[in-house]
């Protein structure tokens, strides 16, 4: 009975932070990697000519996908895939972003 109470505990103890970070991650790495154009709320900053990415048309696939591949029309550096960032980074911040109002 102690060793199912412990195995309880170490597995909430374990499991509640990973979720809670999964949540912050898109929070952390927008502010890390896309913040410095966009603005720390996706207000976008017009004198960079960045967009604002507050209530975004795009699902998250497509920024997804606009973040690992980029576009050849897009200012760097979204004319090429962003460096050093995985798929799940990229997904994460896609969702940071479509929950920005």
């Amino acid at each position: 009975m102690k060793c199912r109470f412990l195995i309880g505990i170490v597995s909430a103890l374990l499991i509640t932070p990973l979720a809670a970070s999964a949540a912050d991650d898109g929070a952390a790495l927008y502010k890390k990697k896309c913040a410095g154009c966009h603005g720390a709320a996706g207000e976008g900053k017009p004198a960079m000519k960045a967009p604002q990415l507050k209530e975004i048309s795009s699902d998250s696939a497509q920024i997804v996908q606009h973040l690992m591949k980029g576009e050849t029309t897009s200012k760097p550096p979204h004319n090429k895939g962003m460096s050093g960032l995985t798929e799940g980074q990229a997904a994460a911040i896609a969702d940071y972003v479509k929950s920005l109002k």
